[in-house]
């Protein structure tokens, strides 16, 4: 006889993947490159959850798009989460 674990093969790091997760390790890789080239330290999936955990979904991917669309990724990704920078109308 069989334990059932053999018959049962998941793998939990692919039932846990999301959307937002996706986008939190696409905005991580594209920062960080340009922080290893500046001597900065990397943004771990930690900090980065932190920075954007006041953001909804469907906006990080207007942010993506609009990060993308720049010459510049990281620097348009700061300026877009500066508040100082979008006054109230």
């Amino acid at each position: 006889m069989q334990h059932i674990s053999s018959m049962v093969q998941r793998t939990f790091g692919k039932m846990r993947d999301t959307e937002r997760g996706e986008l939190m390790k696409y905005f991580c890789k594209r920062l960080n490159i340009d922080r290893v080239m500046d001597s900065y330290p990397k943004i771990t999936m930690g900090h980065m959850g932190k920075i954007l955990e006041q953001i909804p979904t469907k906006d990080l991917y207007y942010l993506k798009r609009v990060c993308d669309d720049s010459k510049h990724f990281s620097k348009r990704f700061w300026w877009e989460l500066d508040p100082e920078k979008h006054p109230e109308k």
